[in-house]
């Protein structure tokens, strides 16, 4: 017996986001930007198609809506470049949804914190703010190195941070904020 992804678009976008990187990398030599800038629109479509059940999905849309903006306005200006533009466009996309979720809460931190435990005491709500804030920061930061290796690295710089570092990153900051969660949860309890 198979089982399939609650959400398959979501889990295609996702898929997509990690391939696109190499895709960009082979595909600048072969195929036109915009064709890799079509590409990244439809990733976005796929993540909007993803959210579109969601309960809090009008901050998600907006955010998705306003990358594929940016990337059809960049893609007029410079093609090249907007098809290195797709990770960007969503990192910013995904840090204004968290900090939108700071200042109209609950956090997004929060609602995933509520899915295990959906009687989050003040104090979780209160940790789920910072890890918020944090992610925040996270995000801007991978967003400006993501630029900076798109507007002044080589492609090969631009394809390892997109396609390899920031997820590594990303992963780190996953499970460095798993332990410090642990450390926090056991004090609490002491």
């Amino acid at each position: 017996m198979t089982s399939r992804p609650d959400n398959p678009w979501l889990a295609l976008a996702v898929l997509g986001g990690l391939i696109y990187p190499p895709i960009v990398y082979f595909g600048l030599s072969v195929v036109s930007p915009s064709v890799l800038v079509l590409a990244g629109l439809g990733l976005i479509g796929l993540r909007l198609a993803g959210i579109r059940r969601l309960a809090h999905a009008r901050p998600w849309r907006l955010a998705f809506l306003s990358a594929a903006a940016g990337l059809v306005v960049l893609s007029l200006l410079s093609p090249g470049l907007a098809a290195k533009a797709y990770p960007v466009t969503v990192s910013l996309g995904v840090a204004g949804v968290f900090l939108f979720s700071l200042r109209f809460p609950p956090t997004v931190v929060e609602r995933f914190a509520r899915f295990v435990e959906p009687d989050l005491p003040p104090a979780g709500v209160a940790y789920a703010r910072k890890v918020t804030l944090v992610w925040v920061a996270f995000l801007l930061c991978n967003a400006a190195i993501s630029a900076a290796t798109a507007l002044w690295g080589s492609l090969a710089a631009w394809t390892l941070w997109n396609g390899l570092l920031s997820y590594l990153a990303m992963g780190c900051l996953f499970g460095g904020e798993f332990l410090v969660r642990r450390v926090v949860r056991r004090r609490a309890e002491t």
